[in-house]
């Protein structure tokens, strides 16, 4: 077996520090702490450049990735943070292209490519830049992902191999970016953790991970982490799936990270990775009956509680991420959305939304019943980026 440490002195990922140190006076948004949230409030989207655990080269073209102008409009509308999930295959050498039945070894796990990982560099730079923090989160990890469509040659909930491997992985993060700022640079350490009954099934039942493991695996990448840099913030996303506070977790120096959303009915309507059958998909409405339940703010308010009293403990909160798919009616969306982001408003709860630019964002959603607005070749919904605007 590789150790972590043996693994980093193959890597060869030298420190880019002097080259990601932005050459502008960045707003001190660390500044902006509450009194009800020790996070800032931040406000910005989801960019899924390396969402995917298949590798883009430096000529591929896709139009999930980001643009220059796509930061330059974030900060113009007035917002200050993005979010960038990976999945870690993305900045290995590993490389499916032409075999999709081609499965990534546990030796192929510690095996990253510089180059690609210098795009992560550049997408750092050109949102700080910008002005805009960063949020580096694994959204699939080793061994752990609460999507299927990739075989994991492990399980992180169960093998201590793949958690060391998930330490040495953020170990390489966290000596790279070890002289950059936390008012630029955050580290969000796992998506939506949870034990899905079988990892290669998309819609098998995912209930919380054992809290006591979860916490081991937090610990061991905070340790990693804080040996580079004492100050770097680290946030924790919510159990379950991201939904349900972590008290295991308010002892640890790390803020944790809710979702926005509740309920799945709204947010994930006729959603093909939630609904087998998205036919089954109960009709929607805002405030109203759905599937023989009563939702309204005041439900809405009672499910985010807990979330609300960790803020007020002194625990930093972030929603990392909230929206809709493509395929909720508009109208119960913004009536939805609206109170969602006016509870998490009051209490100093800042969100990221999934995404900018696709099916849950403010360009080109490709929904049915929007009046788009021409914005430079792209689809702008005036509605949505209005109401994100408001809070």
């Amino acid at each position: 077996m590789i150790t972590r440490r043996d693994f980093l002195k193959m890597a060869g990922t030298a420190s880019v520090v002097g080259a990601l140190k932005p050459d502008f006076a960045f707003a001190d948004v660390m500044n902006t702490f509450s009194e009800v949230n020790k996070l800032p409030r931040w406000r910005g989207f989801n960019l899924l450049d390396f969402f995917s655990p298949v590798k883009r080269g430096p000529n591929d073209w896709n139009s999930s990735l980001t643009t220059e102008n796509d930061f330059k409009w974030m900060a113009d509308w007035g917002f200050d943070f993005v979010r960038i999930p990976m999945a870690y295959p993305s900045y290995l050498q590993f490389d499916p292209k032409g075999d999709p039945n081609k499965r990534i070894t546990k030796e192929e796990v510690l095996q990253f490519d510089e180059s690609a990982i210098e795009r992560v560099d550049h997408l750092i730079t050109k949102a700080n830049q910008h002005g805009l923090h960063v949020s580096l989160n694994l959204h699939r990890a080793p061994g752990f992902c609460i999507n299927a469509g990739f075989h994991e040659p492990y399980n992180l909930w169960r093998d201590k191999e793949a958690q060391e491997a998930l330490y040495a992985h953020w170990e390489m993060w966290a000596k790279r970016y070890k002289g950059i700022s936390s008012k630029l640079l955050s580290y969000d350490i796992l998506n939506e953790p949870c034990a899905p009954m079988d990892m290669n099934d998309q819609h098998t039942q995912k209930p919380p991970v054992d809290r006591a493991i979860y916490r081991q695996v937090a610990e061991g990448c905070l340790r990693v982490i804080k040996e580079q840099n004492q100050s770097r913030l680290v946030v924790a996303d919510g159990n379950g799936g991201g939904s349900f506070v972590v008290p295991e977790l308010t002892d640890l120096p790390l803020a944790q990270s809710c979702r926005g959303y509740y309920p799945h009915y709204i947010s994930h309507y006729r959603a093909s990775w939630v609904w087998k059958n998205p036919d089954d998909s109960p009709a929607v409405e805002w405030p109203g009956v759905i599937n023989g339940e009563t939702f309204n703010r005041e439900v809405l308010q009672a499910f985010y509680k807990p979330w609300l009293d960790l803020a007020k403990s002194g625990v930093g909160v972030h929603c990392g991420e909230c929206g809709c798919y493509r395929e909720t009616p508009h109208d119960v969306f913004l009536r939805w959305f609206e109170d969602q982001l006016s509870i998490f408003t009051e209490h100093q709860i800042g969100y990221a939304l999934w995404n900018f630019r696709g099916d849950f964002g403010i360009l080109d959603s490709k929904r049915k019943d929007v009046k788009y607005k021409d914005w430079y070749g792209h689809q702008l919904d005036e509605k949505m980026l209005q109401l994100l605007q408001k809070y």
